[in-house]
């Protein structure tokens, strides 16, 4: 059994998350924790059992004693953060979005493969149990007519934003809001059932997009956020669409049909439950339908266990790429996403078109 000795970039909420189920794979350890701020840095490694701590990211890049970085930071750090860790031979995993851009991606995948090293995009959505499952329960079930993803949030932050801009709050707008820091709906939320979709059909034909923005004020004055949005998407012999909301909820659930029959998933970002409804009388008159049968298999103890699993895994095995999250995968989604951003009139810093 390989051990694997992993630096962790970011002291938030979510490598706090991660974390938690990383330390369930007998292969992972948590090696360093780098933060801007020592305080906060030391205050993590002391939660999680971490001997070292750093203040900067060459100095953690360079240490022998770690094998592959996890990058839990903002998503407009993403790009640099990564090139500079595995400029330094080291594995890098990192949070979802794997960058700002799809010209950022392409960028973090040429670095990859000169440096001979294993990238991937930290995305629980298409490596969970039940996911594969439906994946390889797709096989059986004949021609996909629709792909239907549904993520919708309320979001905690959606309160501050709003009394910012109505003057009465003096904050900074909060990163998931905020283009500076590639932030929005779709770059939070959104890619989620964006994602599966590619993993499982490929890249769309066309994206057409119904997305609601709002002005935010940012370094370059007030510039639009993406709040949820609708999309359309083509493809040979079917049709597919997500939906995303950061400003209301949803309890719609994913559902792929196929000329065999339904897939019905609980939600899309972490799936835990699975329904197979195959073909039955119509559902007018007198009668009720086809009886759906639930085909949940067991999740794991933590549902982010999945992902350093998945990552180890891979480099167990010889590999340097995800099946699943595959850097096509990632490229393809996040051109779909700069397509859809294109067509809101949402812009970062970083989008040089």
């Amino acid at each position: 059994m390989i051990k694997v000795r992993f630096g962790i970039i970011g002291t938030g909420r979510i490598s706090d998350w991660v974390l938690k189920g990383a330390v369930l794979d007998p292969r992972f350890e948590a090696a360093s924790v780098c933060s801007r701020s020592r305080e906060n840095a030391e205050s993590f490694a002391a939660g999680h059992g971490i001997p070292k701590i750093f203040t900067d990211v060459e100095e953690m890049a360079s240490d022998p004693e770690i094998d592959a970085i996890y990058i839990g930071t903002p998503n407009h750090t993403h790009h640099d953060l990564a090139i500079r860790c595995m400029s330094h031979g080291k594995h890098v995993m990192c949070e979802k979005p794997l960058a700002s851009n799809a010209i950022e991606v392409e960028e973090m995948i040429a670095a990859a493969k000169s440096n001979n090293v294993l990238l991937m995009e930290a995305m629980i959505s298409t490596l969970s149990p039940n996911f594969r499952m439906v994946q390889n329960r797709l096989k059986t079930l004949g021609t996909v007519r629709n792909y239907s993803g549904v993520f919708c949030q309320y979001s905690s932050k959606y309160g501050l934003l709003k009394r910012i801009l109505a003057g009465e709050d003096h904050s900074p707008v909060p990163s998931s809001f905020n283009p500076d820091r590639s932030g929005g709906a779709l770059m939070d939320i959104g890619i989620y059932p964006i994602y599966p979709m590619v993993t499982l059909f490929g890249q769309p034909k066309s994206v057409k997009a119904d997305v609601l923005t709002i002005g935010v004020p940012t370094s370059q004055g007030t510039s639009p956020i993406d709040l949820q949005g609708s999309v359309l998407f083509e493809y040979d012999g079917m049709t597919a669409n997500a939906v995303y909301s950061k400003i209301a909820d949803s309890r719609l659930r994913t559902e792929i049909s196929c000329e065999g029959g339904i897939l019905s998933l609980d939600q899309i970002h972490i799936t835990r439950q699975v329904e197979f409804i195959p073909h039955g009388a119509p559902t007018s008159g007198r009668s009720n339908g086809p009886l759906k049968e639930d085909i949940t298999v067991p999740c794991d103890p933590d549902e982010y266990l999945c992902e350093f699993k998945e990552f180890i895994d891979v480099l167990e095995n010889g590999r340097l790429e995800s099946e699943n999250n595959s850097l096509g995968n990632s490229l393809a989604v996040a051109e779909v996403m700069d397509e859809i951003r294109r067509q809101a009139g949402v812009v970062f810093p970083s989008d040089r078109y």
